[in-house]
């Protein structure tokens, strides 16, 4: 994120792919959040279904910001979030995300004037997917936190409202590959190799 800042010009635009942790880790990742947050217009935020950017099980964002110059006054103002994650199960092969998918994002980004977006949430209606948060609520939040979510997770509740047994299964297969793959990069940092081979004895195992 840092680096994405400093290469933009003043008034440049940026849309960048991050994972969950960058959204919500403390120490220097808050440190960010809070400089960015103060530095530049971050205007949207897009929840993503797991596995489209990194490896597979692994959950992306889209942050979208504005660079701007220096000024004493926050930049940010309101942040905007579209969650297509909740109670939205894709894969890359039975139920891949497709351009439709994206339509309602899109109209309610509104990139002729982002300063006339209409929320699609409210009280009356808690099943919206879009809906913005005044600055001073994000400073207040634990570490600045990003990782804001509002939809009732169906699944939590209702088993009826679990996705079919096959996307079920892909999901599982999904978050183990990651954490293969997780397991794999400590191992290569560490320059284990007993790590690695446990971690191919298990891929193994798994396929």
């Amino acid at each position: 994120m840092q680096h994405v800042k400093t290469l933009l010009k003043q008034n440049g635009r940026a849309a960048v792919v991050v994972p969950d942790n960058v959204l919500f880790e403390g120490g220097a990742g808050e440190t960010i959040r809070r400089k960015l947050l103060h530095e530049c217009d971050v205007h949207t935020l897009l929840r993503l279904p797991t596995g489209l950017f990194y490896a597979q099980g692994v959950k992306a964002n889209v942050l979208f910001f504005d660079k701007k110059p220096a000024s004493e006054t926050p930049w940010t103002k309101k942040l905007w979030i579209y969650d297509l994650r909740t109670n939205q199960h894709f894969t890359l092969k039975t139920n891949p995300l497709k351009r439709e998918n994206l339509d309602e994002f899109v109209a309610c980004y509104n990139a002729g004037n982002r300063h006339q977006r209409q929320a699609t949430w409210s009280e009356d209606n808690p099943e919206g997917r879009w809906r913005a948060y005044d600055y001073s609520e994000l400073a207040a939040r634990d570490k600045a936190s990003l990782d804001i979510f509002w939809l009732k997770d169906d699944s939590l509740a209702d088993s009826d409202n679990l996705p079919a047994p096959e996307v079920i299964a892909q999901e599982i297969v999904d978050d183990l590959e990651a954490a293969l793959a997780q397991f794999r990069e400590i191992a290569a940092d560490l320059g284990g190799d007993e790590m690695e081979d446990e971690a191919l004895l298990a891929e193994s195992r798994l396929g």
